[in-house]
């Protein structure tokens, strides 16, 4: 029998038991894919990470994302929080990590800034490994079923919904008001027949509702029920996206949102998006604030 030693940590979050809740295992060598995901249904959080040595030793580490159900290419409050426990452990694999951390993974290379207040680790910003990519505009009527909401209740003035990504997919789309938002409710059946009509090799059908405020705020909720992800607090991918799909439809080099998601779920989650061009590629980054919750281990 093998201890495997984990950390969960709340990502995004304001303060314990907001956020989402996110399990690390920092030294992941030896572990089977099926164990890994074992280990990620155990947790039952959106996702967990799995951390190994990088294959280019120029990198900080290879890290792993795994939901209940599958491994996913890329996720945003992993990242942030698997950055935030590797700089308070302060080392990985015998290796001191420094501010800026690069994480291995199936989308690409993820850039990870470590950020302090008073010399004391708080949380981490990271740059989305790919431009954005559009994909298939959604029929308002689709993500009304979806939604458990009124074909009326989706705004199409700034953008039908669509597919958007910077490593995961999910349909984005706008709805009337916060308190349009606050009813909204998956419907499995629905988000079934959505999926077989849009595809997903990743999250399947991954719904991401928002509302507009002022002066860049953004309030928001992601449901994905096919992926075991039947509400998610805070979604750092989606959000990274979001960002992307604001520059790209206002024409701007440069953009910055604040996005709070979860308060309908009671774990209010807080997401700084960044937008910034360089050499005519625009680059997204999220950042957050995290608490460290629980550490223990797991027999294997």
């Amino acid at each position: 029998m093998r201890q495997i030693a984990y950390e969960t940590v709340d990502v995004f979050a304001a303060k314990r038991f907001g956020g989402n809740p996110l399990g690390v295992i920092a030294d992941a060598r030896g572990l089977t894919d099926a164990e890994m995901q074992s280990i990620a249904r155990e947790f039952n959080y959106s996702e967990s990470t799995f951390v190994l040595p990088p294959e280019n030793p120029a990198n900080t580490a290879r890290v792993r994302i795994f939901t209940p159900a599958s491994e996913l290419p890329f996720a945003g409050h992993p990242n942030v929080g698997t950055g935030y426990a590797l700089a308070r452990l302060g080392s990985v694999f015998g290796k001191a990590v420094g501010d800026v951390m690069r994480f291995e993974e199936l989308a690409g290379l993820v850039e990870v800034t470590v950020q302090r207040r008073g010399g004391i680790v708080e949380g981490a910003s990271i740059v989305a490994p790919r431009e954005l990519e559009l994909g298939s505009e959604v029929s308002p009527a689709v993500v009304a079923a979806c939604a458990s909401l009124g074909v009326d209740d989706v705004v199409t003035a700034h953008h039908q919904p669509v597919v958007g990504s910077v490593g995961v997919p999910f349909v984005f789309a706008e709805v009337k008001s916060l308190e349009v938002l606050a009813r909204a409710a998956p419907n499995v059946d629905a988000f079934k027949i959505a999926s077989d009509k849009y595809p997903s090799p990743q999250l399947r059908f991954s719904l991401h509702l928002y509302v507009r405020g002022e002066a860049g705020k953004v309030r928001a909720r992601m449901f994905a029920p096919l992926s075991n992800v039947f509400e998610d607090p805070a979604t750092g991918s989606a959000a990274a996206a979001l960002g992307a799909l604001f520059a790209s439809l206002e024409r701007k080099d440069a953009l910055e949102l604040d996005i709070e998601q979860g308060v309908e779920m009671g774990r209010p989650s807080f997401i700084g998006v960044r937008v910034t061009t360089k050499g005519g590629k625009r680059s997204v980054a999220v950042s957050g604030t995290c608490v460290s919750v629980m550490r223990g281990t797991l027999e294997i």
